[in-house]
């Protein structure tokens, strides 16, 4: 028998009412990445941590007030974003980290095949797909208007000149594997 009014939907609840989901836990988010990134970058310098908390604490509050305030332009709410891609990019986790069990359970290391580069590529694929759903980027028609026929075209063009030219000067002395040829092609295109 539920009991109604103590329930956890009713706390829940007043944690919404009292700013929780759309002030605290996006200021928290923003703060930590940000000042993990800063941290281990070692951006500012050695032994720097009261500047990276500054600059953490600025960009939280800048990504937190603006929502409060309402003065982000219609469509362009961070936190909205954040709060409608997170739930969905924590399933994406989840969904990848059953798929490490799964490996795991029929004796395959991923960390030994390609597979763990596809993986990743699909996690960033999945992740701009989320993240650009949330901000509505795939409804305003500016992709369509980007990725004209002219540009699949160049785009086409250029990836097969430099696959090409990638096999004619790649080294042939040792086996390559699909992960291998990927990342060696990524090497060489970066040069």
């Amino acid at each position: 028998m539920a009991i109604y009014g103590y329930g956890f939907e009713n706390f829940i609840e007043a944690l919404q009412n009292l700013g929780i989901v759309d002030v605290i836990l996006p200021f928290i988010l923003v703060f930590t990445i940000v000042f993990a990134v800063l941290q281990r970058t070692e951006l500012l310098g050695k032994g720097k941590k009261n500047f990276n908390v500054i600059i953490a604490l600025v960009v939280a509050l800048s990504v937190v007030i603006p929502h409060v305030l309402g003065t982000y332009p219609s469509g362009y709410d961070v936190v909205e974003i954040m709060n409608a891609s997170l739930p969905q990019v924590a399933l994406l986790t989840i969904a990848f980290l059953m798929l490490m069990i799964l490996a795991g359970l029929v004796g395959l290391d991923i960390r030994e095949h390609s597979l763990s580069g596809l993986l990743v590529i699909i996690s960033i694929v999945a992740i701009l797909a989320i993240f650009g759903g949330a901000a509505g980027l795939w409804e305003s028609g500016w992709l369509y208007d980007f990725f004209s026929e002219e540009t699949i075209a160049l785009v086409i063009m250029v990836l097969v000149f430099g696959l090409i030219i990638w096999f004619i000067t790649r080294e042939e002395s040792r086996e390559l594997k699909l992960g291998e040829t990927i990342k060696d092609f990524l090497n060489w295109f970066k040069k």
